[in-house]
């Protein structure tokens, strides 16, 4: 087999992540991926257009970078990973973005000839160690949208085509494409593919509109409840005129991944669903994958209106919703026609249910401001001071946050009091991508400062090393705010959970949490000269975090290690 350069496998795969839209391709370096290199070496040599490359040094931060780009820009981006193992090294991050439902198209490789076949040798690797019965795909299938092999050069183009239109259409995801080394290094005849176009929208009729309508006009006791309103376009504002319109509380349950609501409004009702099951008469699921826990806790009297363009998610095992009525069309627009049909209101019920709400978010503002003072006046350092010092550093900032904690999540959420859309991101599918995840966001929003708040267990399953790395080279500064009690809490609190009076308690032989053996957090940036500091009392935590930021700002990725007291 010979080669003429520029027009094999390689130069396919480049021209139709061209034509997809892709702004980058996020790598994994394998061997495959030979013949794209010597492709994007002759587009940047001869002046021709491409996706960036961004040469990664592990799997999780090409796919997490890819998520994190995904949640700004929204649109399909290229991952390139390695064979099967780098596939299943990736695959957490890569089921990540399935759940957070970011568009994207994976690839990885293999072998169909072991060398058995004449013109290029692929390796003895291939045959050894990196193949697998049933290939690649079939290793995807599970946490993708949809998955097959490329079995052909002169169709790999319009199967990279199809693959980024099926990434892109609701319900968002990643979608996976084998594609052999051979069909790499095959000739292609420079068929390219056509350019992807955007998805169309899906609306629901006025005739589904208009009874929904007429149910919040006869509810007296409405609530929306929201997890991932803001990560649709335009979601989160027309979220804010629709509740605005009808003047409806809305709910951000535990289970909301993202800001959809200003948390300072009025009509924000806090993150506890659990009243309004036995209260409420009309609940309106807003992008709601998995609203009452545990699921068969059903709503006493209410009617369930499920506004969602894919309500039941293919990908989730288990799913409850309790729906009456379903309005399956755009998220958007639904809740734009929904507020345009906020007419001949019960005015009565309404400034009813307004004192009822107002009564309720002064009760919650108060108990916040109690909880941020007894945080001033502690021992220590208490995660609620943590986040609300940051809230108070980054105000005005347009700043964006990333969060991976686990047990100081509902802290963080409280207490930064997110008000805008694109500022709060809560890491989806496992503990290790946040970092990765955040310099995505940060690629994406280069303008914008982009803060990890993760604790220091979930720090410690990151690729670190590799992360530094691409901060750096990629200059992508971040502020990461490792929320440290020494201790993995939430493996700690199910051992009291479940045996309250067991051995351990008895013995205090904790095992599985005890992560004070740790070496000082921060100290993994210093190699890479990134600002580092370690905070153990309160007068310290604000210079820290301004010194931080100050650093962040000029350009420098900045590690704060906070030590917390619980």
């Amino acid at each position: 087999m010979t080669n003429t350069p520029g027009t094999d496998g390689g130069d396919a795969l480049v021209a139709a992540f061209n034509a997809a839209g892709a702004d980058y391709l996020f790598c994994s370096s394998g061997s495959e991926w030979a013949p794209v290199w010597e492709a994007l070496a002759r587009r940047h040599r001869d002046g021709e257009p491409a996706p960036e490359y961004l040469d990664l040094t592990h799997e999780t931060v090409a796919a997490g970078m890819a998520t994190g780009y995904g949640l700004i820009r929204r649109r399909p981006q290229g991952v390139l990973l390695h064979a099967a193992p780098g596939l299943l090294q990736g695959s957490m991050a890569v089921h990540g973005a399935l759940l957070a439902g970011v568009p994207m198209v994976v690839a990885s490789s293999e072998s169909t000839t072991y060398g058995d076949a004449p013109g290029h040798d692929p390796g003895g690797q291939w045959y050894r160690n990196l193949s697998i019965v049933g290939g690649p795909h079939g290793i995807a299938q599970p946490f993708t949208k949809w998955s097959t092999e490329a079995a052909s050069v002169h169709t790999l183009p319009s199967m990279i085509t199809r693959a980024a239109e099926l990434a892109w259409r609701a319900p968002a995801g990643p979608a996976y494409l084998n594609i052999p080394l051979e069909i790499l290094l095959e000739e292609w005849d420079g068929r390219e593919a056509k350019p992807v176009a955007a998805p169309g929208s899906t609306h629901s009729s006025p005739e589904e509109v208009d009874p929904v309508a007429q149910l919040i006009r006869e509810a007296v006791n409405p609530v929306i409840v929201t997890e991932t309103a803001g990560r649709e376009v335009g979601g989160f504002e027309a979220l804010v005129a629709f509740a605005e319109a009808w003047n409806i509380p809305v709910v951000e349950p535990d289970s909301a991944v993202c800001g959809n609501f200003p948390r300072t409004h009025p009509l924000h009702a806090g993150s506890d669903i659990g009243p309004w099951l036995d209260e409420a008469d009309l609940i309106l699921l807003v992008n709601c994958r998995a609203p009452f826990y545990p699921p068969s806790r059903r709503p006493a009297k209410a009617q369930v209106v499920v506004i969602d363009e894919v309500p039941q998610r293919p990908h989730v095992v288990y799913q409850v919703l309790f729906a009456d009525r379903y309005l399956e069309g755009n998220v958007t627009n639904t809740l734009r026609q929904l507020a345009k049909r906020a007419k001949d209101l019960d005015e009565r019920a309404v400034e009813v249910r307004r004192a009822a709400q107002a009564e309720r978010h002064a009760a919650e503002q108060s108990a916040i401001a109690a909880a941020e003072a007894r945080a001033e006046g502690a021992d220590g350092i208490d995660p609620v001071l943590v986040a609300a010092t940051l809230r108070r550093l980054l105000h005005g900032q347009d700043a964006i946050v990333v969060d991976e904690t686990i047990t100081h999540s509902r802290v963080v959420r409280r207490h930064l009091r997110v008000t805008d859309p694109d500022s709060y991101f809560y890491v989806q599918g496992g503990l290790g991508q946040g970092i990765a995840v955040a310099l995505g966001v940060k690629l994406a929003a280069k303008e914008r400062p982009v803060v990890l708040t993760v604790g220091d267990g979930a720090f410690t399953y990151n690729p670190v090393i590799p992360s530094y790395d691409a901060s750096k080279a990629y200059e992508l500064p971040l502020l990461i705010v490792v929320f440290n009690n020494r201790v993995y809490k939430s493996m700690n609190l199910n051992h009291r959970r479940f045996y309250p009076e067991g051995a351990a308690a008895d013995t205090g032989e904790w095992l599985g949490t005890d992560l004070h053996r740790l070496p000082r957090l921060a100290a993994f940036a210093e190699p890479f000269g990134m600002h580092t500091e370690t905070v153990d009392t309160t007068e310290a935590l604000t210079p820290a975090l301004e010194r931080a930021l100050k650093a962040v700002a000029e350009g420098t990725t900045a590690v704060v290690d906070v030590l917390v007291t619980r």
